[in-house]
């Protein structure tokens, strides 16, 4: 039996498709664009051609996501909180502080010892320090998105962007750069100011995270920058990083969709 698990974000639709012993079969992810559907399609073709298998070989469908509602032929749509807490303690078992930053929006979850989501916090409907927030920083410095997260390297100041809206963070850039502020300067400026967003999240949810396991999900998790900014905030060694971040949860909806099953 095959189990499929779609995630359909504002940047990217991701999709992981597990077997009954829950092995991740195939996985994808694609540009989400202006036509989520067509994203859609292409995410579950991708997967299930890697697979070799029929959709109608899928036992089950679990969707999550913006575009959760719009998965044809889902057998149930499910939260993100719920999605991305069960798929980050299949990877990285003992996660008590899961914080995930995607296309448009940040999220911190706090997890019982269980796995069990106890409380949550999200940014609110403005995109910074998110997946778009840092591709419009990348265009002001004129470097690729891909390059961003190693951009701090060397960096010594202690600037901090004063503005986190995209808008107006991205004409600070610019007039930064106007007046000779070295790239990687700037590039630690952005991570620190994202890392202080992240850091009033995490407050809210949970006083106290010493010796508590903090792992990350999402896009921005492989930008090394960013996490650093995080560690250094956080007080913590070392954050952890699954193998595929920004599948996570895909992979959660996929267990759930398998586990609901077997119920």
């Amino acid at each position: 039996m095959y189990f499929l698990g779609i995630d359909v974000g504002s940047l990217s639709c991701d999709a992981v498709l597990i077997d009954e012993s829950k092995k991740v079969v195939a996985w994808s992810v694609v540009p989400t664009g202006v036509r989520n559907l067509a994203a859609i399609d292409r995410a579950k073709a991708k997967v299930l051609d890697r697979a070799g298998i029929l959709e109608t070989d899928l036992k089950a469908i679990i969707s999550t996501g913006y575009g959760r509602n719009r998965v044809a032929n889902r057998t149930s749509a499910v939260t993100e909180i719920t999605c991305h807490a069960r798929g980050i303690q299949e990877v990285i078992p003992g996660t008590r502080i899961l914080i995930d930053i995607g296309g448009q929006d940040s999220k911190v979850i706090y997890m019982g010892e269980n796995g069990k989501v106890l409380d949550f916090a999200m940014n609110d409907k403005c995109a910074a320090g998110t997946g778009r927030f840092l591709e419009a920083m990348a265009r002001a410095l004129e470097v690729d998105i891909l390059d961003l997260g190693d951009l701090d390297t060397g960096a010594g100041s202690d600037l901090i962007l004063s503005s986190m809206c995209t808008v107006f963070a991205e004409s600070e850039v610019v007039s930064l750069i106007a007046e000779g502020t070295d790239q990687r300067e700037i590039a630690k400026g952005l991570n620190r100011s994202i890392a202080s967003r992240i850091y009033a999240l995490v407050k809210r949810v949970a006083k106290n995270i010493d010796d508590l396991t903090v792992s990350m999900s999402g896009g921005v998790a492989w930008n090394r920058g960013v996490v650093r900014a995080l560690e250094e905030i956080l007080k913590v060694d070392r954050i952890q990083i699954p193998e595929n971040p920004d599948t996570i949860g895909a992979l959660g909806a996929a267990l759930i969709a398998r586990e609901r099953v077997e119920q």
